[in-house]
């Protein structure tokens, strides 16, 4: 397999670091798009603003592969008006400010392998959702839509494009596990809400090994739900995750109406039910390494 000119946006993240790490492994050659100065001398960090429409020029010099995760987090601050544009666009001026720069400057950037969210369908039950339902229509779907239309723009230069709706990444390293785990290791544990909401997770190897295979794939395109093959209900969840710690669930489920009043529009994060399914990038080759929720908590935990 010959060795890739990767650039990666967001490369300091936590899916982003996983990732370099892989790559590095495999004997690529990796380059960071960020705001600061990286440390690892392994990595080529070159500086950009987003806001103030800054890149380094010389940033898609020999890089063959762009992987976009940049972007400012879901639920890290409350969803003021000005909180939400900044959240759209980390996802899509950030794009639009490297195919900017590749209309000036001749370059060899051949693949475009970006990250979308699983929110893309927003509120949906219990339909099984394929990658070509329609979009749901709230804010964390619309910005989806808007984050995928930017990447979509990359087509003018003939490109490969993949994009992945990454679903609810399982790690005690952050995100949503902690939150989830911390009540249940403390004896309060419960379900939110209903507790029938689905939940569409993925291990972290798993979202690692997938932007691998679209790097060694170069047949694959097009746009691919990152989620489990087995998806599980917010109660599933809750109950594999006391099992896997050892902890009794007794609390009665956490009110709807109390988890709006908290949250207010972000408690869709939570109390929304989107039921991805994994059977397209699957039939396209793709092989998990933790398919349920019991093997990928044993992993975590372990």
């Amino acid at each position: 397999m010959a060795s890739k000119n990767i650039l990666i946006t967001g490369g300091s993240g936590l899916l982003g670091r996983h990732l370099t790490d892989a790559l590095l492994k495999q004997g690529h050659k990796v380059s960071h798009l960020s705001r600061q100065a990286g440390k690892n001398p392994d990595i080529n960090t070159f500086l950009w603003d987003v806001d103030k429409r800054r890149i380094d020029p010389a940033c898609i010099d020999g890089i063959d592969t762009i992987v976009h995760l940049a972007g400012a987090g879901i639920a890290d601050k409350p969803w003021t008006a000005e909180r939400k544009k900044e959240i759209v666009e980390s996802r899509t001026e950030s794009i639009r400010l490297i195919y900017a720069l590749m209309k000036q400057r001749s370059n060899d950037v051949k693949n475009i392998i970006s990250a979308s969210g699983i929110n893309y369908y927003g509120d949906s039950g219990d339909k099984l959702l394929e990658e070509d339902d329609l979009p749901g229509n709230d804010f964390v779907a619309n910005c989806c839509i808007e984050w995928e239309k930017a990447v979509d723009e990359g087509t003018e230069f003939g490109l490969r494009i993949v994009k992945f709706r990454t679903g609810v990444v399982l790690t005690n390293e952050g995100g949503a596990l902690p939150k989830l785990a911390q009540p249940v290791k403390m004896y309060v544990g419960s379900p939110l809400g209903g507790g029938k909401q689905w939940v569409p997770w993925i291990h972290p190897k798993d979202v690692t090994d997938m932007y691998l295979y679209a790097l060694n794939t170069p047949q694959l395109a097009g746009t691919f739900n990152m989620v489990a093959p087995q998806p599980v209900t917010n109660k599933q969840l809750t109950h594999a995750v006391a099992k896997q710690l050892g902890k009794p669930l007794w609390a009665p489920n956490v009110p709807a109406f109390l988890i709006k009043l908290l949250f207010g529009e972000m408690a869709a994060l939570v109390l929304g039910s989107t039921k991805g399914s994994a059977k397209k990038i699957q039939e396209h080759g793709f092989t998990f390494n933790y398919p349920d929720i019991e093997s990928a908590l044993r992993e975590i935990y372990g």
